[in-house]
C-alpha cells in the first residue's frame, strides 16, 4: 500500500498554493474514480467526457483525504484553509504522471515494459510467473496499459515490491514514448509487430516505429527483448549496443528458440535451447503462446532467473480473463473464447491451432469483424481465407459489416449450409448458434473488442 505525505506529494507534483498546514498528513491510495476512493485517498480530478472538477464533494464524500486541482482556488465549492486540503496544479494529468515517477523512483524496483500488437498480456502474465519465483512482484491489472493506467498502477505499487511489470499500449505514435519515459524500464519487451491499429499508422512499418518507441526510456545499459526473426525491428534495433539487445522465436538464429512444440487442447508443452530437456508447460493452448513464453523467460533470464528455477511457476500461471478460455457451452458444447482483441494475425493463429483439436463433435468458428484496420481492412480481413479449411472447420459463422469481404472469398471453399453471415443485432446470432450446436462440439469465438462478441460468449455458455 503506497503512503506518502501531502508534503511529498506537493513536491513532487510542483504544487502552485500552500499546502504547509497540511504536510504530515499521509494518504494511502491515489483514485481518479470517486467509486473507487477510500479513506486516505488522494483524489485525481481527470478532464474527459466529464470534468472530475465537478465531483470534488462526492469525491470528499467518499473519503478522499486530499484532491490535485487544476482551476482556480476560488471556484472550490469548499473552504481549503479549514476543511480540505486541495494541491493546486496545472494539469491533475500530468500531476498524476510526475507523482507516479516521484513514487517509482522512491520505492525502486526494476522495471519491465512490455508492449506489441498481440500477447503483451499474456506474456505480462508469464512474465508475472517466472519472476515471482524470485522476486516480490507488481504488476498491471485489467487493460491499465496507458497514459492513466500505468501511473495508476505504479501508484498501486506495494512499497516491499522488487520488479514491476507494466504492460503498454497505443494507439497512436509518441504514446509508448511517453509511458517508457516515465517508467524507464530496465528490460523492454517487444511482443510482436502485428497490425493492430494500422488505421492509424498506414502500415506494419509504422507500428513497428511506435513499438519501438518503447526504447527510448531504457535505463542505461537496459536491454530490449524482441522477436529476432521480424525483419521490422532487425532494422530499428541498431541504435542500442549489442549486449541490450535479445532476441526469441522459432528459428535457431535467435537467443532463446523452442524445441519440441507439443500443442493440445488444455495444454502446450516445449523445450528450450537454454536447457534441452527440461519440458515447460503452458496450461494454455496454441502454439503461438509459445513465443510469449520465450518472451517472459528471457525477461527471466536478464533478470537472473534461470529456466529451471521459472518452468514450474509457468505451469501454473494465471491467464487474464477473456484470453482464449474454455468454457462450458449450451447442448453440451464447449466453447473457446477469445473475443477480447483481434488483429489478422492473432486470428489466424487461433485458427491454425483450433483447426487440430480432436473432437467427436464438429468445429464451429464465429469470427467478428477486426477494428481500426484502415484502408486495408477488406484485404486484412480477406487474409483470414487461408486459414480456414473446409475439411477442419465445419461451420464458418461471420458477423459485421466489415466481414462481408470474407463471407464472398469463403463462397468458393463452403458450402452454402456451411458458411453464415450477420450483421447488426446479435439475438438472431445468438439464436442461429444455440441451434447448431450438439454434444461434443468445439466453438471458436473471436473478434475486437469493440465487436461485443463477448455478449455472444455470454449467452452460449451452459
Amino acid at each position: 500500500m503506497i503512503s506518502l505525505t501531502i508534503k511529498e506529494i506537493a513536491v513532487a507534483v510542483g504544487a502552485l498554493n500552500d499546502t504547509s498546514k497540511w504536510s504530515d498528513e499521509k494518504i494511502t491510495s491515489v483514485e481518479f474514480d470517486t467509486r473507487k476512493l477510500v479513506k486516505g485517498s488522494l483524489f485525481v480530478p481527470l478532464l474527459g467526457n466529464n470534468d472530475g472538477h465537478d465531483f470534488i464533494l462526492k469525491a470528499i464524500e467518499n473519503g478522499a483525504a486530499v484532491s490535485l486541482w487544476s482551476k482556480s482556488l476560488a471556484k472550490l465549492p469548499i473552504d481549503v484553509e479549514d476543511d480540505f486540503p486541495v494541491i493546486q496544479v496545472k494539469d491533475t494529468l500530468q500531476a498524476l504522471q510526475d507523482l507516479a515517477k516521484f513514487y517509482l523512483a522512491k520505492i525502486h524496483p526494476k522495471v519491465v515494459g512490455i508492449t506489441g500488437s498481440n500477447g503483451k498480456t499474456t506474456t505480462k502474465d508469464m512474465a508475472d510467473a517466472v519472476l515471482s519465483s524470485q522476486y516480490r512482484v507488481h504488476k498491471t491489472q485489467g487493460n491499465f496499459n496507458n497514459h492513466i493506467g500505468l501511473p495508476i498502477t505504479i501508484l498501486e505499487m506495494p512499497e516491499d515490491t522488487e520488479v514491476i511489470i507494466l504492460e503498454m499500449g497505443m494507439n497512436h505514435a509518441g504514446e509508448i514514448k511517453v509511458l517508457s519515459e516515465l517508467a524507464e524500464p530496465d528490460v523492454a519487451v517487444i511482443t510482436m509487430i502485428g497490425e493492430s491499429h494500422i488505421e492509424f499508422f498506414g502500415s506494419r512499418a509504422g507500428i513497428a516505429d511506435a513499438k519501438m518507441e518503447i526504447s527510448l526510456g531504457l535505463k542505461e545499459n537496459g536491454v530490449l527483448i524482441y522477436p529476432g526473426e521480424e525483419l521490422l525491428l532487425q532494422k530499428r534495433v541498431g541504435n542500442l549496443a549489442d549486449k541490450q539487445l535479445k532476441t526469441f522465436g522459432t528459428a535457431e538464429t535467435n537467443d532463446l528458440y523452442p524445441l519440441n512444440i507439443n500443442a493440445q487442447m488444455n495444454q502446450t508443452s516445449f523445450e528450450t535451447n537454454d536447457d534441452p530437456g527440461l519440458t515447460i508447460i503452458l496450461p494454455v493452448l496454441g502454439t503461438y503462446n509459445v513465443n510469449n513464453a520465450l518472451a517472459a523467460l528471457s525477461v527471466g533470464k536478464v533478470l537472473g532467473v534461470p529456466v529451471e528455477q521459472s518452468a514450474p511457476k509457468l505451469a501454473q500461471f494465471q491467464l487474464t480473463k477473456n484470453r482464449t478460455e474454455w468454457l462450458d457451452g449450451v447442448n453440451g458444447s464447449s466453447i473457446l473464447n477469445d473475443a477480447y482483441n483481434a488483429n489478422p494475425t492473432a486470428m489466424k493463429a487461433v485458427l491454425d491451432n483450433f483447426s487440430t483439436f480432436e473432437t467427436n463433435g464438429k468445429r464451429l468458428a464465429v469470427l467478428g469483424e477486426m477494428l481500426e484496420l484502415g484502408e486495408q481492412s477488406s484485404e486484412l480481413h480477406l487474409s483470414v481465407k487461408d486459414s480456414l479449411n473446409p475439411s477442419q472447420i465445419d461451420k464458418v459463422i461471420l458477423y459485421g459489416d466489415q466481414m462481408s469481404v470474407l463471407y464472398e472469398a469463403l463462397q468458393e471453399k463452403f458450402d452454402k449450409e456451411n458458411l453464415f453471415y450477420f450483421t447488426g443485432g446479435k439475438e438472431p446470432l445468438i439464436q442461429f448458434v444455440k441451434e447448431q450446436l450438439e454434444p461434443g462440439d468445439y466453438i471458436l469465438l473471436k473478434s475486437s473488442l469493440g465487436t461485443d462478441l463477448l455478449s455472444v460468449v455470454r449467452a452460449l455458455q451452459a
